[in-house]
C-alpha cells in the first residue's frame, strides 16, 4: 500500500557557508543557520559584528558573496524578484519618505509588491488600525515622533504578508515598553500566522528564552542553537554571561 507523504516544507531561510569581503577584507566568514516557518531567530552581536552586512547580503544589497542562500526554497540569485517578494525588512536606518503621509508610504510599498490600488487601500487602512496607527494615517512622516515612524516601518514591512521578516536593530530609539510590545507582537505572529523572524540586535535583553540564537562576532559565527543550550555550552548561568564569555 502506498503511503501518502507529507508535503515538504522549505525553511523560511537557509544560509550555508556564507562569506563576504569588503575591499579584500573578510566581513563574514562561513555563516550558516536555518530559520523555520513560524520560528524566531535572534541574531545577536555587538556593533560591528556583521549583522547588517549579513542582512544586506540576504536581500542582495551587498555583494558579491559566496555560499548558499534559500528563501522559502527560492534561490535569490536565480529568482531575485520571487525571493524578495517573500521578505519584509525593517532597516536600522529610517527609510520612510518624510514628505509623504504614513498612508502614502504604505500605499507606495503595496504598489511595489503588485497589490491593486483598491485592495492596497483597504489593506493599508486595516493594517494601520491593527497596529494602532490609524490616527496618523494622513499626517506627513516628518511631523511624527521617531517611535511612531518606527512602528510605521514595521507595519510597512508586514503589509504584503511576507513569509520572513528581517529586523535590523529595529528597536533602536524605542522606549522599553515599545520594544517589549514589538517583540511580543512578532512572537504572536510566529505562533498564529507562521511568520518567520530574523531579529538582529546587540541587546541581550531583547533575546527571549524561546528564541533560537545565532551569536555573531567580528564576522564569525560563535554559537548557534536554543538559548538554553548556548548558555549550557558556555558553562555560564545567564545569556548575558554566556554572550560576554563568547565575545570577550
Amino acid at each position: 500500500m502506498n503511503e501518502k507523504r507529507a508535503p515538504r516544507i522549505n525553511p523560511a531561510l537557509l544560509v550555508e557557508g556564507l562569506g563576504h569581503a569588503y575591499g579584500g577584507h573578510p566581513s563574514l566568514d562561513d555563516i550558516g543557520f536555518v530559520v523555520q516557518p513560524g520560528g524566531f531567530t535572534a541574531l545577536l552581536g555587538l556593533n560591528g559584528a556583521g549583522k547588517t552586512t549579513l542582512i544586506s547580503c540576504l536581500i542582495r544589497l551587498a555583494g558579491p558573496w559566496r555560499g548558499r542562500v534559500r528563501i522559502c526554497g527560492v534561490d535569490p540569485i536565480v529568482w531575485p524578484a520571487r525571493a524578495m517578494a517573500k521578505i519584509g525588512v525593517v532597516f536600522q536606518e529610517p527609510t520612510l519618505d518624510l514628505d509623504m503621509t504614513m498612508a502614502q508610504n504604505l500605499g507606495h510599498h503595496a504598489a511595489l509588491h503588485g497589490l491593486s490600488r483598491a485592495f492596497a487601500k483597504a489593506r493599508v487602512e486595516a493594517d494601520l488600525v491593527s497596529h494602532g496607527l490609524a490616527r496618523y494615517a494622513d499626517r506627513k512622516v516628518r511631523d511624527l515622533s521617531f517611535g511612531i515612524r518606527r512602528r510605521a516601518e514595521v507595519a510597512r514591512a508586514l503589509l504584503h504578508r511576507p513569509s520572513l521578516v528581517m529586523m535590523d536593530e529595529a528597536t533602536a530609539g524605542l522606549d522599553v515598553p515599545s520594544r517589549r510590545a514589538l517583540g511580543n507582537n512578532l512572537r504572536r505572529m510566529c505562533r498564529h500566522d507562521g511568520l518567520a523572524v530574523l531579529w538582529a540586535t546587540h541587546a541581550v535583553d531583547e533575546v527571549h528564552v524561546s528564541h533560537r540564537l545565532v551569536v555573531l562576532h567580528e564576522g564569525r559565527q560563535l554559537a548557534t542553537g536554543k538559548v538554553g543550550d548556548v548558555i549550557k555550552r558556555t558553562g555560564r548561568g545567564s545569556l548575558r554571561a554566556a554572550f560576554s564569555a563568547l565575545t570577550s
